[in-house]
């Protein structure tokens, strides 16, 4: 795998919308929590352009991409929100510009489909964790401090749960292998094309918003139905925000539904890890070898490489 430079405090990082857009006071509210860190800001083009919701057109999202990618000041790229449109950008992009160009990519929900694409065709390390959106209300420590784990070479590199939201243990167990998901939807999209995920030897995470939870069911049931937790080695189930019951119950709950389909997997199991649309959201680096402990009170992801390289 090509792994990007670290990010540094004084590090130039460039932020894009790549599917919807965000709106110009919370892009410049939000991106003052970085400015006043220390790092330097450069807003790509996407951030302005206006087509219905999203950012442009397909073409000038896809060439906004390619200039952050070429800008030899820019040292990492942010995504500003998800949304959705990823998928009429993906067949524009220069996957030999950015794989020559590596740099830190970090997104979550409909950049699930850029994380994966690049990674799968780069092979460069390509990260999961929070856009500027997410520090829309208040800027939270645990979601920077973990970014900062992953993003910069420190000899800390397990992940816990927040003080305030412990993982839930589904089933025990320790599970190793490189770590690999983002969206439910978005990955389930993937299934029966070329750039359908390969979850061979992996740890899966998943994560999902706006879902009823008869719909979550059936989601997971056609993930099993196609293999894809067959050869896994850990399964981590993030956040799934704002999931709604119909008038009449559905009278299980996303754990029951988990464990009702994927109980007879001998893998360990983890819910309510913090990645996805929730409150926290720690940074996970697609493709690194990770290890999934849940042998104890506290389970934890211990990341066993570095995910970036050293900024001289």
């Amino acid at each position: 795998m090509i792994k990007p430079k670290e990010l540094k405090p004084n590090s130039t990082i460039g932020i894009i919308s790549p599917s919807y857009w965000l709106d110009e006071k919370v892009l410049k509210q939000t991106s003052k929590h970085f400015t006043d860190l220390g790092y330097k800001i450069i807003l790509g083009s996407s951030n302005f352009l206006r087509n219905g919701p999203f950012a442009g057109t397909p073409q000038d999202r896809a060439k906004d991409i390619h200039e952050m990618f070429k800008n030899p000041k820019v040292d990492a790229i942010i995504c500003a929100r998800g949304g959705y449109g990823a998928n009429k950008v993906l067949p524009l992009l220069d996957y030999d510009l950015i794989k020559n160009n590596p740099k830190i990519f970090l997104g979550y929900s409909d950049i699930t489909a850029f994380l994966l694409s690049i990674s799968q065709k780069t092979e460069l390390i390509t990260f999961h964790g929070p856009m500027l959106s997410s520090f829309k209300e208040n800027f939270i420590d645990y979601n920077y401090h973990h970014m900062l784990k992953v993003l910069q070479l420190k000899n800390e590199r397990k992940i816990f749960s927040s003080r305030t939201s412990p993982f839930k243990v589904l089933k025990s167990g320790i599970g190793r292998g490189r770590i690999w998901g983002g969206n439910m939807t978005l990955l389930i999209n993937r299934l029966g094309t070329p750039n359908a995920l390969s979850t061979e030897n992996i740890i899966l995470f998943l994560e999902d918003v706006d879902e009823y939870l008869y719909s979550f069911e059936r989601n997971l049931i056609h993930m099993y139905e196609s293999e894809m937790f067959k050869n896994t080695k850990g399964l981590i189930i993030g956040d799934l925000y704002n999931f709604k019951d119909q008038s009449v119950p559905f009278n299980k709950n996303t754990d029951e539904i988990v464990l009702d389909i994927c109980d007879k997997l001998d893998i360990p199991i983890i819910s309510d890890f913090p990645c996805g649309h929730g409150k926290y959201q720690c940074t996970i680096p697609m493709s690194v070898l990770v290890e999934l402990n849940v042998t104890t009170n506290k389970p934890y992801i211990e990341i066993l490489e570095d995910a970036v390289q050293q900024n001289d």
